[in-house]
């Protein structure tokens, strides 16, 4: 299995029936865990990734009428840019 973390933003803060919800969701195949941050408001989801891709889970969040307005993409990490003249 191979798992993948999914972050969207949300138009507004989650509703107690949508936390009930995405608890109903993670039980779903697929899909493992979520967190919400209430300061970000973003919601992180852990999905098996063998199994669904990104398209599949946005779907089955937007079924169960949970408010995502976009989907997180992570930064690369960023080479470290090392000063002229100084040795590795």
């Amino acid at each position: 299995m191979t798992f993948m973390t999914a972050t969207y933003e949300l138009q507004h803060a989650l509703k107690p029936e949508q936390f009930r919800e995405l608890g109903r969701l993670v039980n779903t195949y697929g899909l493992q865990t979520f967190r919400f941050d209430e300061k970000t408001n973003r919601l992180h989801l852990d999905y098996d990734a063998s199994r669904l891709n990104n398209s599949v889970v946005e779907h089955v969040l937007r079924e169960a009428r949970i408010p995502v307005l976009r989907r997180i993409v992570p930064e690369p990490p960023q080479p470290e840019i090392k000063p002229a003249g100084v040795l590795a």
